[in-house]
């Protein structure tokens, strides 16, 4: 049996409260996923085939429970009520302009404390505060500037929480999760299999905006949450490289069955071209709408030509907005 929060609750809401307990726990994040980047300057390389092949090993770590999606499918979770969190962190997301990784790992880090920990139905505010706690820990990791905890709570948040309330659910996140927040997602691998399945070309911005969007547009239905992070990467890197056409689609997934299991990666395909979430590819700007049906939408789509944008790498971003935490902290 999961896990329940009642025997938290009174703990988060305790007068007593040991802050330098977070404060120790964020610093040691920060050096160990951060690291000392200074002196580097330069994109990061592509990963080496046995780089891929590990986190293909570790990524189930980083998974919900194999009994997660079945949860969702026969009600034991309300899926509106999934769908409305997940709309109020993606409008924090494009409130305060956090990158598409830290958008991420915040739904993955929800899924994954659902998948495990039973919430009690009578307490709504724990799914809010939950959800504050997620952001706010993705956060931490991803973006250099990042808001306090308590400012979180945008206009239109249904409950508003203590700052040391949010830290305390963060701790409760983090010991359930088993501290293991630096996930390995489909960002992780997209650039690797677009560049093989592309005859080693590296993929254009505009490419590569196209994947990052799709990525995203996978979070808000359910059925993606039985795929591995490999396998997702590989079907999307397929959809924006081959388009439709069912011969190249086939010899893409032949150049992938050392790292990938064909017929997942051909059931993730088919499920992106009937999705309707993604039905629309093909008609949006580079800007993210600030609503979070726009956002969502948003995934599906661009009119960016691959002719005019230059090779990119998802690795970028990070390395930038790393190198900029290393200045600030010089």
């Amino acid at each position: 049996m999961a896990p329940t929060m009642d025997f938290v609750i009174s703990g988060l809401f305790c007068a007593e409260y040991n802050k330098s307990m977070l404060e120790n726990v964020y610093d040691d994040m920060h050096i160990l996923f951060h690291g000392d980047h200074q002196n580097n300057q330069q994109t990061m390389p592509f990963q080496s085939d046995d780089c891929v092949a590990l986190m293909i090993k570790k990524e189930c770590e980083y998974m919900c429970c194999d009994d997660y999606l079945e949860k969702l499918k026969n009600g034991e979770f309300d899926l509106g009520e999934r769908e409305q969190i997940l709309d109020w962190i993606c409008q924090v997301h494009s409130h305060f302009k956090f990158g598409p990784l830290c958008l991420y790992l915040s739904v993955n880090y929800l899924d994954r404390f659902l998948s495990v920990f039973e919430l009690p139905e009578e307490r709504a505010w724990t799914m809010q505060l939950l959800a504050i706690a997620c952001v706010s820990i993705a956060a931490k990791l991803e973006e250099v500037e990042v808001p306090l905890s308590e400012d979180l709570q945008i206009e239109g948040t249904q409950f508003e929480f203590e700052a040391s309330t949010i830290q305390r659910m963060e701790l409760v996140v983090l010991k359930t999760l088993k501290w293991r927040m630096h996930a390995i997602t489909p960002f992780s691998f997209i650039d690797y299999f677009i560049k093989k399945i592309n005859g080693d070309q590296i993929a254009s911005k505009s490419t590569m905006f196209k994947a990052t969007n799709l990525i995203i547009g996978t979070l808000k239905g359910i059925h993606f949450v039985e795929f591995k992070p490999s396998e997702i990467a590989a079907a999307l890197a397929i959809y924006v490289v081959v388009k439709n056409k069912a011969s190249g689609i086939e010899k893409a997934i032949s150049t992938l069955t050392e790292q990938v299991h064909k017929d997942k990666v051909k059931k993730c395909v088919d499920l992106i071209k009937e999705s309707s979430l993604l039905s629309d590819f093909g008609a949006s700007t580079l800007m993210v709408p600030p609503s979070p049906t726009g956002v969502w939408d948003v995934a599906s789509s661009s009119d960016m030509s691959d002719d005019d944008s230059g090779p990119s790498s998802l690795d970028d971003g990070l390395v930038t907005k790393r190198t900029k935490m290393d200045e600030m902290n010089e």
